[in-house]
């Protein structure tokens, strides 16, 4: 059985830094690529992250502008995401998700992924 677990959201101030894990079971970890979703409150899921488990090559969106971090422990198995200069309006549901292969071009869409976490909640307040 495959399992994203999510771990590490909760509550933190503005300008505060968070890390979320996404421990993955159940596949080949190596062949899948990793990415991160978030869900704001009455808004669309949206893809922020990727990172290719084969090569380690990353992408972001761009308005993250350097403040999200995605990194893969291939011997854990486990993916991480560091938010740093987190802002209030970064609120919201986060996902990972796994897909077959490295990312794609269109690795901002759900509808790429095979796999999903469960979601872990997190809080800026400002």
């Amino acid at each position: 059985e495959v399992q994203l677990v999510e771990s590490g959201g909760g509550l933190v101030q503005a300008g505060g830094s968070l890390r979320l894990s996404c421990a993955v079971s159940g596949l080949t970890f190596d062949d899948y690529a990793i990415a991160w979703f978030r869900q704001a409150p009455g808004k669309e899921r949206e893809g922020i992250t990727c990172v290719s488990s084969s090569d380690g090559m990353t992408y972001y969106k761009d308005f993250l502008k350097g403040r999200f971090t995605i990194s893969s422990d291939n011997a854990k198995t486990t993916v991480y995401l560091r938010m740093n200069s987190l802002k209030p309006e970064d609120t919201a549901v986060y996902y990972c998700a796994a897909d077959y292969g490295p990312c794609s071009d269109s690795y901002y869409s759900f509808h790429e992924y095979d796999y999903w976490g469960q979601g872990i909640k997190v809080t800026v307040s400002s």
